[in-house]
């Protein structure tokens, strides 16, 4: 059985996916960095070093959009993408898990 299909990406400029991209992969970064949540000293620390060269990344598409006069960041269809790219479960990696006493509400 194939998995479902996934909600297609919203049309997007090439900056606009790379910002995209880019921000997700600081974020994917940061949830391994999370002492709440890390296991080892290492992986945090690897990934601690490759932050420094993905927020560089993410900075230039930034720097791509706005030499390209990309002014205005569109929320709601970058959201979109984000939301399509698993990027809410993603980002949650970045925040301490519930605690033990932690009802859902």
């Amino acid at each position: 059985m194939l998995p479902p299909e996934l909600p297609p990406l919203p049309a997007l400029t090439r900056a606009e996916a790379d910002l995209v991209d880019r921000y997700l992969e600081v974020v994917d970064l940061l949830g391994r960095i999370n002492p709440a949540r890390g296991r080892d000293t290492y992986g945090a620390l690897r990934a601690a070093q490759a932050l420094v060269g993905r927020a560089v990344a993410l900075r230039d598409a930034l720097t791509v959009m706005h030499d390209r006069g990309e002014a205005e960041i569109h929320a709601a269809t970058l959201a979109r993408a984000l939301r399509v790219l698993d990027g809410p479960r993603r980002a949650s990696l970045v925040s301490p898990p519930p605690g033990p006493d932690s009802r859902p509400g």
